[in-house]
């Protein structure tokens, strides 16, 4: 039973991790998108007020970054004390999939 609470918090600590992962990209990818859309609306001459705000969401989306960066590196540590101390439980496909999530995600 011990062993069942083990891989599940595991699994859920992989999970943390991959979605964490997903968010940062989804707010870069986010922030990229919104520097062509300013670009692209500043090439075609529309109103300063509309380009302004603009920023603002720009701005917003650069905000968040270091924020989940942190929240990312901080789930990637706790996931790989866990697998330190669980080196028991290395047969289990969760300890397996949590070690090669860690290998692909750079912190």
């Amino acid at each position: 039973m011990a062993d069942v609470k083990r891989v599940r918090t595991i699994k859920i600590k992989t999970g943390v991790v991959k979605r964490l992962s997903k968010e940062k990209n989804m707010y870069i990818k986010e922030a990229e998108k919104q520097e062509e859309k300013i670009q692209k609306m500043t090439e075609e001459g529309r109103d300063e007020y509309d380009i302004r705000k603009q920023k603002e969401v720009l701005a917003e989306s650069h905000s968040m970054i270091p924020d989940i960066e942190r929240q990312l590196e901080m789930a990637h540590n706790e996931l790989s004390k866990l697998l330190e101390t669980e080196t028991d439980l290395a047969d289990t496909e969760e300890y397996k999939v949590a070690t090669e999530l860690l290998k692909t995600i750079a912190v």
